[in-house]
This record gives C-alpha cells, structure tokens and sequence, in this order.
C-alpha cells in the first residue's frame, strides 16, 4: 500500500517518546524506509539503538555526525522524505522550528524539506496551553504545516488535561492517510452509509441486526486514503470512525433517510453499505414493556427505501452502489435488486458462504453491473472495499 516511501521521524525531550519506537516497527513493517532524529534530551529517554534496530537505518542525534560515506545528513535526508512526523513535538522544538532556528538536527533538516510535515505537540498542559505556545502552533498552520491535537488526559507529571501524545496507532493513521496509496479519488465526494440501525419498541428494547459496519468502515476508509471527500452516515457501532471523514452518526431507519436527503445531490459516488431496518415498530412505548403469561405481537410497518428513494432521484453522472447480503439465490436476488433500484453497481454476499457476512474482518463478494459479473475471493474487508471502489470508479469515468 505504502510504495516503498520514505518516512522521517523527529523525536525530541519528553516523556512520551518512550511511545514512538513502537511507531517505527509499525511504519517499518509496512515497507516504509523509516529514519529517525533526535535531539539530545529524547536520548535520555530512549535510546538511539532502540531506533537502529527497529528501522534498520542509522539514527542521527547531531547535525555534524560524521559518518562513512560522509553526507550532509539533514540535506539529503529533506530531499529524501515523503514526509515527516515530529512526535513527541515539545514546546521549545515548535518555538524553534516556528521561528526559523535551525540549530540541531532535527530544526536544521525541516527547514530543508519540502514535503508535508506533522507535528504531534505533547507536554504539561499548563505550558500547551500558554499563549506563546499556541501562538507557535498557530504560525506553523499558517506556513502550511499538519499540527496533530494532543489528547486529553492524564499526563506523566500527575496532571490532567490537554497535552497527551496519541497513541502510536494514531499517529500511524496520519501517516497512512498521507503516503498510503494514489489519491486517484481526489475531487470526488463519497457518500457512504454503515452499520446497523435500531428501531426502539420501548426504553429499553430495539429491533436491530447483527451487522458490525465493518464493511461500510472499510470502504469510507479506502476512498478517503484515496484522496475522496466522505461522509459516512452511520448506525451504531463499536468502530472509530476513520481519519478525515465527515463522520454522521444516527439510531433509526428514519434518521439515516433524512441524513442521507441531506447529502446525496451533492455525491459523485454513493455506496450504500448499510444494513438498514425493513420495518418499524407501528407504535412506540413510553414505558417499558412488561412481560406477561401471554404471547405479544408487535406490529410493524416498512421503513423508507433509501435505495430507491437514490435510484429514482439520481443525480447527473452520480454512482449507485449498493449490497445485498443473501442466503438463496444471490445472484439472482442481486440482479433483481440491481434493476429495480435503478444501481449502477451491486456488491453481493452470501451470509451461509464461509468468510462471508456479519461481523467479520472478511467477505467474499460478487461485483453485479448491468454489464458483468466479477466473483471475488475470500479476502480482507479492507481489500474488498478497494475492490468495490475500483469499480464505482470505473464505472464514474465511464460516465464523463
């Protein structure tokens, strides 16, 4: 996914260094070429060979090192990067880099790079919080640098508040969002639903299924690493949404309905991934429902169908997916659903097929057009979800 990239880690004095080694094993492991620099203070809390041994790569703590072949190392290594992450970022590193000081490696490099540059600021929250701090903070977004929120939370110093460093899988999210694959989606909105809905009958109780949003999650995720604008319109679910999304939760049925009217002109691709509710309880109890020696009968009435309510208000050059999620005769539930919804492109599964279904960190899918049929492996839902937008993509330019 990464494409043999080159990423840049600046580590300098704080506490919550002792996090970023586990952050280059995770970067490194992906195939990116990972160097790291330090300053002198994060030394005294990990060490240089902890790095060396992780990335494979010397790790640079002075600006003058002399090293066999001699370089200019924070020369070449700006000219070599595809990115760069200063992580933990403290307040004196940002004062420095804000104000054009360049006087160890890791300040001297950045005012040689031209590619895109983090910066995870953490410290007490006393000092994040200090106008001079934030006034730095606020002079590198103004020069076009990613500036990364601190947590909140409990800090090592005993206090709480503003100023945690996220956590290695965060901070790797950011780069992945930024090196991760060809953002061949840029310019085009995404409108993608997920999860489950609920439908209440009582306080207490709700109709709902065991969808997980997986799938949907995988897929909001792909087309925003591929440059895509999204929005995903979600029922609840125990997934964090993805990293630069515009992420709108809902409960029901209707809710989702009404967000998706909100949206939908404006989608070049809409992929509906959601498992919404056929029907709805007719009635709602204020109270709990007692059980009682009786049987109970609920009445219920459809839900609106989001999917056709798309079809029949298509946009000019807009992209319908949608998915069908069967147990007998999926092909040919799937072409039905295809015709009758007026979809460009249909995702189908069955839930008896091994790998397949709710809940799952896999699926086996069959892409359906009105023009073919591509079966796919079992495979990572991940995966799948590059699959299923290669193909609205196809089917997009297609239409241009």
């Amino acid at each position: 996914m990464f494409y043999k990239k080159n990423v840049l880690l600046g580590v300098t004095g704080g506490i919550a260094a002792y996090k970023i080694p586990n952050l280059a094993s995770m970067l490194a492991k992906q195939g990116l070429n990972v160097r790291v620099m330090m300053t002198p203070h994060a030394a005294e809390f990990i060490t240089p060979a902890t790095f060396e041994a992780l990335t494979g790569n010397h790790c640079l703590l002075d600006t003058f090192e002399r090293t066999q072949p001699p370089e200019i190392h924070h020369i070449a290594w700006a000219k070599e990067a595809d990115c760069v992450l200063i992580a933990p970022a403290s307040a004196d590193v940002i004062g420095k880099i804000a104000n054009g000081i360049a006087d160890d490696i890791i300040t001297s490099t950045l005012l040689a790079c031209r590619c895109p540059i983090y910066i995870a600021p953490a410290m007490n929250t006393r000092m994040f919080e200090n106008p001079i701090v934030q006034d730095n903070i606020q002079k590198l977004r103004h020069y076009g640098y990613h500036i990364i929120t601190p947590n909140a939370g409990y800090l090592a110093c005993g206090d709480t508040g503003a100023g945690k460093m996220p956590e290695p899988s965060e901070l790797y999210a950011y780069l992945e969002q930024e090196l991760a694959c060809e953002k061949d989606m840029s310019g085009l909105k995404v409108l993608v639903t997920a999860g489950a809905t609920q439908e209440a009958l009582d306080p207490v109780r709700i109709l709902t299924n065991h969808s997980s949003g997986k799938m949907g999650y995988a897929v909001a995720k792909a087309a925003a690493l591929r440059g895509a604008e999204v929005t995903l319109i979600s029922g609840k679910t125990n997934l964090a949404p993805p990293l630069g999304i515009n992420f709108v939760p809902i409960a029901s049925a209707k809710e989702m309905f009404e967000e998706v009217k909100k949206f939908y002109r404006e989608q070049d691709i809409i992929i509906k991934a959601a498992a919404v509710a056929d029907y709805t309880p007719v009635s709602f109890s204020e109270e709990k429902i007692k059980k009682s020696d009786n049987d109970l009968s609920i009445e219920l009435k459809r839900t609106d169908d989001i999917l056709r309510f798309l079809g029949e208000h298509r946009q000019k050059g807009q992209i319908l997916c949608g998915f069908s999620m069967e147990t007998e005769r999926m092909l040919e539930n799937a072409r039905t659903k295809l015709q009758k919804k007026n979809l460009d492109l249909i995702a189908a599964n069955n839930v008896k097929v091994p790998g397949a279904g709710f809940e799952r960190d896999t699926n086996v899918l069959t892409l359906i057009t009105k023009a073919q049929e591509t079966k796919l492996p079992l495979m990572d839902k991940e995966e799948a979800a590059r699959y299923v937008l290669d193909a609205a993509l196809h089917l997009y330019r297609e239409k241009k």
